[in-house]
């Protein structure tokens, strides 16, 4: 569609009618000679003086109009506009934080085909479904051992963020357990982030042992900051050292946050844990609108400047092609 970037210039289309309907005629002096009989000669000759100026010109005043409308609407500035390109914005920025710990190649976990495996397997086919159904989501990538580490920053290029997530080894980061230093990692990462929700899901099988900082004091910091951060253990509770998963830790840092809490046993439970977490984090995006305008005012001004051409050709060629058939009459 066309619109008018300045159509309140069309109000002054009625001026030349107003100057025409109030004003007097320009008149201006010039030295004549005064021929008292004048009226006599023409009467003579069989013709009539016409009065100068363009008032007798109805063709010259017509033109005159037009072009002045054509001269308004030019100034106005008429643009066409184009149908709005829509693009799709994320509103949240994501992160993984994954336990690689040596206690995550237990093997009490089963594949989709019913067969044993680690739990690290089990979790990147669960978490690689979860990135799958988040494709207008920033997501970024934490593995933690005996320190905490980025594997993949905040991205919207899932295919390499599944490429990296694949690539992550149970024991890369260490033995150890660093719970603390993965929240406190996380925060440095979305320090930057734009968007206003910002989650962290911090998935552990054992308890804090070698953080610099403690988790509590890790999850305050995140709630201070406004990022969520939700939960899930996948641990066995009842065993000991390194292996035991802290279950009351877990909890206390979801409900610092304002997050959840999830008990993961097996896959079927994990893949319904992040099912969960994918209601708990709708999809949601930024729908931004862009459209492209043509300038269009170079039409009426051409029309106007060629309207303008034609009829000073005419007053110019007109009076000697007159003059020309005259003199081949005769």
């Amino acid at each position: 569609m066309w619109q008018l970037e300045y159509p309140w210039l069309l109000f002054l289309l009625p001026l030349p009618w107003v100057t025409y309907r109030y004003l007097p005629a320009y008149r201006e002096a010039r030295s004549a000679v005064r021929v008292p009989f004048f009226s006599a000669m023409s009467r003579a000759v069989g013709e009539t003086p016409s009065s100068a100026g363009s008032r007798a010109n109805r063709w010259q005043l017509l033109l005159s109009l037009v072009i002045w409308a054509l001269l308004l609407v030019a100034a106005a500035r008429p643009v066409f506009i184009e149908k709005p390109i829509e693009r799709q914005q994320p509103v949240r920025d994501l992160l993984l934080a994954i336990d690689i710990s040596q206690s995550m190649e237990t093997e009490d976990f089963t594949d989709a085909n019913g067969k044993k495996t680690n739990r690290l397997a089990a979790v990147k086919a669960v978490v690689q479904g979860f990135i799958d159904k988040r494709k207008e989501d920033r997501i970024g990538l934490i593995v933690f051992g005996s320190g905490a580490y980025p594997q993949a920053p905040l991205t919207l290029d899932h295919a390499s963020l599944s490429l990296l997530l694949n690539d992550t080894g149970i024991g890369m980061a260490g033995p150890n357990t660093a719970i603390g230093d993965a929240i406190g990692l996380s925060l440095k990462m979305l320090e930057k982030a734009q968007e206003q929700e910002k989650i962290l899901v911090l998935l552990t099988d054992g308890n804090d042992t070698s953080s610099a900082i403690t988790p509590d004091h890790a999850a305050e910091m995140a709630g201070a900051k406004g990022v969520v951060i939700h939960t899930i253990g996948i641990g066995d509770p009842g065993a000991t050292g390194e292996a035991k998963v802290n279950l009351s830790e877990l909890e206390r840092i979801a409900k610092t946050t304002g997050g959840q809490f999830f008990r993961a046993e097996d896959r079927t439970a994990l893949d319904q844990v992040y099912s969960t977490l994918d209601r708990l984090t709708p999809h949601q995006v930024k729908t931004l609108s862009h459209q492209s305008q043509h300038e269009l005012f170079f039409w009426p001004m051409g029309a106007a400047l060629l309207l303008l051409a034609l009829y000073h050709l005419s007053a110019m060629l007109g009076p000697r092609l007159v003059a020309s058939s005259q003199r081949r009459e005769v």
